[in-house]
């Protein structure tokens, strides 16, 4: 919502733009490896992955623009690695804000504050604040930039029938109808998934009571890019208040509905102007303000059983919705996108077999289990479900003006990269490790050359630590890049490495495997197995 007067996309500080449908009809039913369903980050992810690994796909988006209103506005670390991958990241980093510390208050007094790990090592801030409708205009610059993706806007997914070969959509859009043959569907059509209720699915999970009023202001305010969580203020009297700043003086505020306060009321403009000032008044701003825009939301833990339907994946909210705390949605939806689009990249183009893909819902799932584990503990202290769940929270705070400790209990628990321990492609780890990244974790990023070895990552990798060209021939043989490292030294010491040591990473960073005395045999294994060229295991 806009207050009165301003149009649906009358930004303060954006200019939509409009895009016009498919200029001819000539082609617009000719088959396609990829039909990817909606066109918001997840969906241009997923795109600009496929693309990367030289598959073409049509993307389908129903709008005529990006995404209006404050939606997702923190990207973390990892997603700044998927980005850099899709040749993305500089124009995210020209514009982002990046922070590494947050503050909770309780009655007014701060009650804790954490920094997550940060340094002149790290190649990314851990965290970066920008607007989604920035997140997608620089996402669709790259999309526009490649030759392989073929940019619907105004088509709308009416229909979507699956056969064993790959499905046929119906796509409208001003000009009429048409039908698009494609040998795989990605759906990344969002929470309210058309492609989802087409195909008779539905999300389970838990509903939580409480709901947020989101509110972006323009203000001149000098406090630093930090997130401050605000429990029980003078201004939101036993409700939860969060506050982000983000690029072009714009302040998003979240603050909790009161008890017995509808979303209809709470959302009239009169209301909602009253909840700021009152919310501004709490963090020292007295001057004036331009309000943005605002909406309500609820706290949700809702997911598929299975992202794959025959020739068909979900993708980022069609697949699942989490609550906003710790900012796990935008996140956790790239990496699906990352996840499928390398997968299916590899296996159309004939590098992996079709087993590759049966990794996605078990890797993909198991992510969004540990975010609902993670996001629910933070949702029942930020929205506490019922009033022993608000006294014990509300003690919980009490404690942590006395007692510094007592603080952690307010840590929103932020977005971190998913262990696929459990993957059927993840390799049993080795024993004589006593450092390093475990398989299924992201591989570490530690200073090499003047850079970081993510600079030398790339495709399917073996990190190969001291003299071992018995390693290197096979690994090439079999679609791996060798990377070759020293036996001592910092990067080492980050994989526990010793002589004979060797790491096999994937296209997204994670391990697959490691050895602390490598096999030419065990690691060719290891590489047909991930590859779903072979069964057994390394």
């Amino acid at each position: 919502m806009r207050p009165k007067g301003r149009g649906a996309l009358e930004s303060l500080y954006f200019d939509y733009p409009h895009f016009e449908p498919p200029e001819t009809r000539d082609g617009l039913d000719h088959p396609t490896p990829v039909a990817i369903v909606g066109a918001g980050p997840v969906g241009m992810t997923a795109a600009l992955a496929l693309a990367a690994e030289g598959v073409a796909s049509v993307l389908l988006e129903a709008r005529p623009t990006f995404n209006d209103g404050s939606r997702a506005i923190c990207l973390a670390r990892q997603s700044f690695h998927i980005l850099e991958s899709l040749g993305a990241a500089d124009r995210f980093l020209d514009k982002a804000l990046g922070w590494t510390t947050g503050r909770s208050f309780y009655r007014g007094r701060q009650v804790l504050e954490f920094e997550m790990p940060d340094g002149p090592e790290q190649k990314f801030r851990p965290m970066y604040n920008l607007q989604q409708q920035y997140i997608e205009k620089f996402l669709w610059e790259r999309v526009a930039e490649s030759p392989l993706i073929d940019m619907r806007w105004q088509s709308e997914v009416v229909a979507l029938k699956a056969q064993d070969d790959g499905a046929v959509v119906s796509v409208r859009d001003p000009s009429g109808e048409y039908d698009l043959p494609a040998d795989w569907v990605l759906a990344a059509d969002g929470a309210r998934s058309a492609v989802r209720r087409m195909r008779g699915l539905r999300l389970k999970g838990e509903n939580y009571e409480g709901r947020y009023v989101i509110a972006d202001v323009r203000m001149k305010h000098d406090y630093p890019t930090i997130r401050r969580a605000l429990f029980d203020s003078p201004g939101r009297p036993g409700g939860t208040v969060l506050v982000h700043r983000q690029p072009d003086d714009i302040w998003r505020i979240d603050y909790q509905l009161q008890d017995g306060e509808t979303p209809e009321q709470a959302t009239r403009e009169d209301e909602v102007r009253r909840s700021v000032d009152a919310v501004l008044r709490d963090i020292g701003h007295d001057g004036d303000y331009d309000l943005e825009w605002w909406s309500v939301y609820s706290a949700n833990t809702l997911a598929l059983d299975d992202y794959r339907d025959g020739r068909i994946f979900f993708v980022g909210d069609s697949a699942h919705i989490v609550p906003i705390f710790g900012v796990r949605g935008l996140n956790n939806g790239l990496a699906d996108a990352q996840n499928i689009g390398w997968k299916l990249g590899w296996v159309l183009t004939g590098r992996a077999g079709p087993r590759l893909l049966d990794s996605y819902t078990p890797e993909r799932r198991g992510a969004t289990l540990d975010v609902f584990a993670n996001a629910s503990k933070s949702t029942r202290f930020m929205t506490p479900p019922s009033h022993g769940w608000r006294l014990m929270r509300d003690a919980a705070l009490s404690l942590a003006l006395r007692f510094g400790w007592a603080g952690a209990f307010a840590n929103p628990r932020q977005m971190t990269p998913y262990t696929y321990a459990n993957s059927p492609v993840t390799m049993p780890d080795d024993p004589a490790f006593a450092a390093g990244p475990v398989p299924g974790a992201v591989a570490a990023d530690p200073i090499l050359d003047g850079g970081h070895l993510s600079d030398r990552l790339g495709g399917l990798t073996l990190l190969v630590f001291g003299d071992r060209p018995d390693l290197v021939a096979p690994a090439q043989a079999l679609g791996a890049r060798p990377v070759r490292l020293p036996a001592e030294g910092p990067v080492a010491a980050a994989y526990g490495a010793g002589a004979d040591s060797a790491y096999l990473v994937r296209p997204d960073m994670h391990v697959a495997a490691r050895w602390y005395r490598a096999d030419a045999n065990r690691v060719g294994a290891a590489i047909e197995r991930l590859l779903g060229r072979e069964g057994d295991a390394a």
